[in-house]
């Protein structure tokens, strides 16, 4: 007589708890595997968060009312040139806010600077950017917290809160040289947590002769009347026969910069976990062995007693995966204890410059660990819970 499903799940339940009053006896390979899965998950969870940081802070940093312009064809703002004619025609395009000193509309020129490392001391590519003063309109997120903003035509900087956290020589009156200028910091100010925080920024007329640039500029960031109004000032710009531009919203923009780096660290993640989480199967497989082994006669009484294939297979996965979960969830804790806001910047190989951004693990990633973990327990508890229910009932019998 086949058992209803109702009877399969009382029967499972059954042996599940009785697997679960014997953990003690076996606490040595349980809590092996308990490690092996939290060292797993930590692992994943701690690395994709990196990816999960670095993505936040570029995808918060556009709004849907401001808007970026680049030379057509350019991928980033380094490898993009606008003549001095061309950022006036941009910021003359149509639905492009006004304020009392004009358009809201800051032509802007991005080069590289070497800075060391707080942490390694290690030198890095720090972004320093030349803006005009309608960027502080374009861009009203960025506040001055320490020190004063910079006065045009002379040699200051002021430092993104991100940068000034991470690298050194960044401090309120230092002096730095760079290009065919000594430039003095003169300020310090907070952009959100966005990319802006890991600039340095200048007046960009002062910019231009210290790398020889000439007249030229490389962007034109743009404040719109409306996210509405950007469709229309696009299709301005594009039907110029003047112009040879791209128009993109600055969230776009940030978003497809951000591509590049989160594939590679979520792919190099889910590789790393990947390997681990054999291992943790294995060893979970072995202590799932172990503990049906160590449980032959018992398991073979209760089959004696009526009790089926299917409650034994069900009882033993729900050991498994329960020591997987629980090995999860301290995985995903010590993750979050140990990462969660740390703050550390790296290179975004789409403009060879560095961001600083701070590990993110998100309620997703966290779920996310959890269910590779469970993952992990179905695998390491399916051909023990297997090899359970195939045990001959009268052999195993005889060794009572």
């Amino acid at each position: 007589m086949v058992p209803s499903p109702l009877a399969v799940i009382h029967q499972a339940g059954v042996v599940a708890l009785l697997n679960l009053r014997t953990l003690r006896e076996r606490r040595g390979a349980s809590l092996a595997a308990m490690v092996g899965v939290a060292g797993v998950v930590a692992t994943f969870v701690a690395v994709l968060s990196i990816a999960a940081g670095f993505r936040a802070v570029m995808t918060t940093t556009g709004l849907p009312d401001r808007a970026i312009v680049l030379r057509g064809g350019s991928n980033a703002e380094m490898y993009s040139v606008l003549s001095r004619d061309e950022v006036r025609i941009i910021a003359g395009g149509p639905g492009v806010a006004r304020g009392p000193d004009g358009p809201l509309a800051s032509s802007e020129l991005f080069v590289i600077v070497d800075l060391p490392k707080r942490s390694t001391g290690t030198v890095a590519n720090v972004p320093l950017r030349g803006v005009q003063q309608a960027a502080f309109a374009v861009r009203d997120e960025v506040r001055i917290v320490e020190g004063r903003g910079f006065e045009n035509g002379k040699n200051e900087i002021i430092v993104g809160s991100g940068a000034a956290k991470q690298f050194a020589g960044l401090e309120l009156g230092s002096r730095l040289r760079w290009g065919e200028n000594a430039w003095t910091v003169v300020g310090i100010f907070d952009a959100g947590g966005r990319v802006a925080d890991s600039e340095l920024w200048c007046d960009v007329a002062v910019l231009q002769p210290a790398y020889r640039r000439g007249s030229s500029f490389e962007s034109v960031y743009v404040r719109l009347e409306s996210p509405e109004a950007f469709t229309a000032f696009k299709a301005f710009l594009t039907a110029d026969p003047r112009l040879d531009v791209q128009v993109l919203r600055e969230s776009e923009y940030f978003e497809e910069q951000s591509r590049l780096l989160t594939g590679i660290i979520t792919g190099l993640g889910s590789l790393v976990a990947g390997l681990m989480g054999i291992g943790a199967v294995f060893g979970a497989l072995n202590t799932m062995y172990s503990a049906v082994a160590a449980r032959t006669r018992e398991i073979a009484t209760l089959r004696a007693l009526g009790f089926g294939g299917g409650a034994v297979v069900a009882s033993v996965l729900a050991e498994s995966l329960l020591l997987a979960l629980v090995g999860g969830v301290l995985g995903g804790a010590a993750s979050y204890v140990a990462f969660n806001g740390y703050q550390t910047s790296t290179i975004n190989w789409q403009s060879f410059s560095q961001v600083a951004f701070a590990f993110a693990i998100t309620p997703r990633l966290m779920a996310q660990g959890i269910a590779y973990a469970l993952l992990m327990g179905l695998v390491g508890g399916l051909f023990p819970a297997i090899r359970a229910a195939r045990i001959p009932v009268a052999r195993a019998l005889r060794e009572l």
